[in-house]
């Protein structure tokens, strides 16, 4: 098993979860957060329009799932799909190895965990 953990601008989630759906994955979960990278950043106005700056972060989204590994590249292609634009800052994509995943209600282990 895998997890894939994608970086994402907010404003891509929605486009991303349905290309997951798309791609046969059950279950996503979704962390906002800011974070601070390569990407450009946008001057933002303050104080009824008396001041501007740019800010130090990004608005950012994780999305985590936990996949079979003969998935893994269905899910990246995806998540490529729904959220590169070609510019810096369009996000990363983490994957990782699971070693064992438990369901909490019904007490199964392994891939039928997921």
């Amino acid at each position: 098993m895998k997890k894939v953990e994608a970086v994402i601008a907010t404003e891509k989630v929605v486009a991303v979860n349905d290309a997951l759906k798309k791609a046969g994955v059950g279950g996503v979960t979704v962390l906002d957060g800011k974070g601070r990278g390569g990407g450009h950043r946008e001057t933002v106005s303050s104080g009824r329009g008396t001041g501007s700056y740019v800010p130090e972060f990004h608005s950012r989204t994780s999305i985590v799932t936990v996949v079979d590994e003969s998935k893994v590249d269905a899910v990246i292609n995806a998540i490529l799909s729904a959220a590169s634009t070609g510019s810096p800052g369009d996000g990363k994509i983490f994957i990782s190895s699971v070693e064992d995943a438990v369901d909490v209600g019904s007490k199964k282990r392994g891939k039928d965990a997921i």
